[in-house]
């Protein structure tokens, strides 16, 4: 029986905002400003969750949970990435792999990749393995070299 393989390219951005929690892949990164967004704006989390619904032909993010639906007010983008598994699991898709890509030119993240790769795995049932996740920075330049916010890509292999 042949298999099919779907690629999918997420990508999202979110400034920083004083008084908010920096979560990242539902990790708790300690930093003194989190990021601004109707949900908890986890830009590994929403990049996740688009690059899977787009292997899918799903839509995007803003489809599924709509900044202007009060329920996802403040929501915990680990919950949005679950139901968007749910998606998957029942149009009998599983992760071949995930490779993120984290852009900020603060704070450091890489005491942070295996808590990460740990939470993001656990969620999809993979090997840690199976999940990349690193960072970069823009060299100081754009608004996110001048540290007002954060962008995250991730590019998912989706297999029958």
């Amino acid at each position: 029986m042949a298999r099919e393989f779907r690629i999918g390219h997420g990508f999202d951005v979110h400034r920083f905002r004083r008084g908010r929690k920096l979560i990242l892949g539902g990790v708790e990164i300690p930093y003194p400003m989190g990021l601004a967004g109707h949900s908890d704006a986890d830009v590994l989390c929403h990049a996740v969750i688009n690059a899977v619904l787009g292997a899918m032909s799903e839509g995007d993010i803003g489809v599924h949970f709509p900044d202007t639906d009060p329920r996802y007010r403040g929501i915990a983008s680990t919950k949005m990435l679950d139901a968007v598994l749910r998606i998957m699991r029942r149009r009998h898709f599983k992760l071949v792999n995930v490779d993120v890509t984290l852009v900020a030119q603060q704070p450091k993240l890489a005491p942070y990749y295996a808590a990460m790769k740990k939470n993001i795995a656990g969620r999809f049932g993979v090997a840690e393995n199976k999940i990349s996740i690193k960072a970069t920075t823009t060299e100081k330049l754009g608004w996110v070299g001048q540290g007002k916010g954060m962008a995250a890509t991730a590019v998912v292999l989706l297999g029958t």
